[in-house]
């Protein structure tokens, strides 16, 4: 005699099918699900039906990863998988006794399990994909705003899922696989992506064509802090970024132009100024690293970017009072901390990218950049530090370059340059023969 059938469950007054065996009931539920009242009132039980289910299924992918003659059987698992996460996703939406629920039933570590088989399959199913993107759905929402949950999913999924997600082709499992991570960051998960910064570079690559999102502003910041943490970097460091160096110098060469949105009257601190802003920053730390700098003194077309940028928020300082104006021009309240030293830092770059390099001493020469960048010597609340960046780019300019040297000393003869300023900076210009010598009376070039 067959056992008994279990009574069917009724949730907000809608009969629901038991046991939960087929698609049909599944999507019932996913339906149901939609709805807050009916997330409220969920009992614990048809989680773990749900969770039997997703069980079951999984051994069908375990099955096809190591015998791939089985992939062609797997059409009726991935639908059911995917409706078991659709169900516990929506369930989840907005409702923390459903995601406690659903994590004391071990769901996350199931789930994370077979997002990862997903990886193993040598298939290019259309269902496998959404099985794929259901999944990680499932896990945003169940650790969304749930700091219990967020631990339980950073513990299974922190490094391997990760890493194998970052790099899908599919875009919307990079995204998804990105809101996980980010949702799940606490000041302690943060050292430990440090320790893995091939994840948090991975990110920003992902996201590069996608400026609309904060993801790679928050890692970015992360990159600077590595950089100028107190602990040396590593081997495996250095290597992360030399690989990634590429992107660094490229992204903000492609889109660095966006900072003059800071220019309008309402201008907008959106995510693509600040992204462009970290660039900066990650650039001038990296380029102050010997390993790191000869590649990114002859990446193409930086130099250049990085000087005509100057030129263009120097200029449009001085035509209209805005953020890049010098602080004596803006009206207290009017500043945004978002460009706070930006000028500063471009000089910086620059003088970085000239150390004890004569092809982009004489580059800097023939885009007109030595006299814009005397002329930025300003004392500027907005710009810490900005004369002393000025001197050190300057120093590195002229290093064993007399042509640049030329040129500073006839700009002062000119008027041009202003004497008082130049002593400032540690230069004299002295008559020898007819001919103007740029004398320095302090020490030689250096990096920072």
């Amino acid at each position: 005699m067959a056992a008994p059938r279990p009574p069917p469950t009724r949730l907000s007054g809608v009969m629901v099918p038991a046991p939960i065996q087929d698609l049909e009931a599944l999507r019932a539920l996913t339906a149901l699900f939609k709805e807050p009242r009916n997330r409220e009132t969920a009992p614990r039980t048809i989680f773990q039906r749900v969770l039997d289910i997703l069980k079951k299924s999984s051994r069908a992918v375990e099955l096809a990863c190591r015998d791939p003659s089985q992939v062609e059987h797997l059409a009726s698992s991935l639908q059911l998988i995917t409706e078991c996460f659709r169900c516990l996703r929506n369930a989840c939406i907005e409702c923390s006794v459903n995601q406690n629920s659903i994590r004391n039933l071990d769901t996350i570590s199931v789930a994370v399990d077979l997002i990862l088989l997903f990886r193993e399959l040598r298939v290019e199913q259309e269902s496998l994909l959404t099985a794929f993107r259901c999944g990680l759905q499932f896990l945003g929402n169940i650790a969304s705003r749930n700091e219990d949950s967020q631990a339980v999913v950073w513990m299974h999924a922190f490094p391997e899922l990760f890493i194998s997600c970052l790099n899908h082709p599919d875009k919307k499992i990079v995204a998804y696989s990105s809101m996980i991570l980010f949702t799940s960051l606490n000041p302690g998960r943060i050292k430990e992506l440090e320790e893995n910064l091939n994840i948090a570079i991975n990110v920003i690559e992902a996201h590069q064509k996608q400026p609309e999102s904060e993801w790679p502003v928050t890692l970015l910041d992360l990159v600077v802090a590595k950089l100028v943490g107190d602990e040396p970097l590593t081997a495996d460091d250095l290597s992360a970024f030399l690989r990634h160096a590429e992107l660094m110098a490229g992204s903000f060469v492609d889109q660095c132009g966006t900072v003059l949105k800071l220019t309008s009257e309402q201008h907008p601190e959106d995510a693509e100024v600040l992204a462009t802003v970290r660039l900066l920053d990650v650039l001038c730390e990296m380029t102050a690293n010997t390993e790191l700098l000869g590649y990114l003194q002859v990446f193409p077309g930086l130099l250049e970017r990085v000087i005509d940028l100057l030129r263009l928020i120097h200029v449009a300082g001085k035509d209209t009072i805005n953020i890049f104006s010098t602080c004596d021009c803006i009206k207290e309240g009017d500043v945004s901390s978002v460009a706070e030293g930006f000028k500063s830092h471009l000089i910086r770059l620059i003088g970085n990218l000239c150390y004890k390099n004569k092809d982009n001493q004489d580059k800097v020469n023939e885009l007109d950049g030595i006299p814009l960048i005397l002329d930025s010597c300003r004392i500027d609340d907005n710009n810490p530090f900005l004369t002393q960046w000025v001197v050190y780019a300057i120093r590195n300019l002229t290093e064993d370059n007399a042509q640049n040297q030329d040129v500073i000393a006839k700009m002062e003869d000119q008027g041009l340059a202003d004497t008082s300023l130049l002593k400032k900076m540690g230069f004299e210009v002295e008559k020898r023969g007819g001919k103007l010598i740029l004398k320095s009376s302090s020490d030689g070039p250096s990096r920072e």
